[in-house]
């Protein structure tokens, strides 16, 4: 699609029926004057051919990804200051890095003495990671985001969509649970909370002391109380994010917050996401977002175009802009489709459509 008729589009239709819409759902309170938050992405790898197609897509600032050399599992200061330097090279701020050694992937797939508790290595990474917060800190970038997650991000299969797109789907009814545990073993949400709270203790005083913002993704997606495949995932209900942010509270703690992760975790999520982006809005802790949309509800959706899903998207950037947020907003999820093959057209439609709301609620008076 053209983006200048996009962004057209989205200067009528969309501040003519979706703030209608969102005048009669919105927050009480009335949206700040000028507008902060600003189009990001988290797309990876960070390279001059990945920052040129950020810039041309409107992409103002990214969350990036320093190289890590084979035989380590972190980046240097040195690694971080030349990921900043050629993204300046390219007109984007490098306003956030993603943490090795707590990342999203299933534990089955890959070593994490972290949440393991396979001591003494996990001390040895968080030490690794104190270091990479110090040197955000040395390098003038302010945010890092990070995973707690041992399950990585379960789905059972994908949904023809339209045009021949493939739509991420989970189905709680399909999920197969084999081999019934993980080798973490079982992970009842007392020792997930143990563990959970060690890392903080140990993490969240450096970044009180080099003033970087940690940023935490839920778990994706949540499931039954008793667990899956033996692991109980904690931050997969708001009560768990909530209860998440209150430990070692801090102005440096926080949550990096996927719209379509925590829509996963409701019943109704079309009517109750703004109640949740309000309550952590409004407590600073919500540090970056995922914007995307899904269809369904908890235990059986799918991950669709932002356009298209329950979610009304314009309501939720109002909601955001209600509670002054000033960070990123990017995608996350797109879907895919065989001629797509790195989903790099499903991203761009993402961010000209993230675009072209920005600068629809930019443009109306508050």
């Amino acid at each position: 699609m053209d983006r200048r008729k996009f962004i057209a589009a989205c200067g009528t239709g969309v501040t003519l029926a979706g703030l209608d819409r969102a005048a009669a759902a919105g927050p009480a309170e009335s949206p700040p004057g000028k507008l902060k938050m600003h189009l990001g992405t988290q797309l990876g790898p960070t390279t001059p051919e990945m920052l040129d197609y950020f810039k041309r897509h409107g992409v103002e600032a990214i969350c990036g990804w320093p190289p890590i050399l084979p035989g380590r599992g972190y980046w240097t200061r040195e690694d971080l200051e030349r990921t900043r330097d050629l993204c300046t090279t390219h007109g984007i701020a490098l306003e956030m890095v993603g943490l090795p050694l707590v990342c999203s992937g299933n534990i089955d797939r890959g070593h994490d003495a972290i949440l393991l508790a396979d001591d003494p290595q996990r001390d040895r990474d968080l030490e690794q990671i104190q270091r990479m917060i110090a040197a955000c800190a040395q390098a003038g970038v302010p945010a890092v985001k990070y995973n707690v997650s041992l399950l990585g991000v379960l789905r059972t299969g994908t949904t023809l969509g339209r045009g021949g797109s493939r739509y991420s789907t989970w189905r709680l009814g399909d999920a197969k649970q084999e081999p019934p545990l993980t080798r973490a073993g079982r992970i009842t949400e007392e020792l997930f909370w143990q563990r959970i709270t060690y890392f903080l203790e140990r993490v969240i005083p450096v970044c009180n002391q080099y003033k970087i913002r940690a940023a935490c993704h839920p778990h994706d997606p949540g499931v039954p109380p008793q667990g899956f495949r033996g692991v109980c995932c904690v931050l997969g209900t708001v009560d768990g994010l909530k209860r998440f942010v209150s430990i070692q509270e801090s102005p440096y703690h926080g949550l990096n917050f996927c719209v379509g992760t925590v829509a996963e975790m409701l019943r109704n999520p079309g009517r109750e996401i703004h109640e949740v982006i309000r309550y952590f809005g409004q407590r600073k802790k919500i540090f970056n977002i995922h914007f995307r949309n899904i269809r369904g509800h908890r235990d059986d959706f799918r991950e669709v175009y932002p356009d298209e899903g329950d979610l009304d998207m314009v309501q939720v950037a109002r909601d955001l802009q209600a509670v002054d947020y000033p960070y990123m907003v990017m995608p996350d999820h797109v879907p895919s489709h065989p001629a797509d093959p790195r989903s790099l057209q499903a991203f761009a439609y993402a961010q000209g459509y993230i675009k072209g709301v920005l600068q629809t609620l930019a443009a109306v008076p508050s």
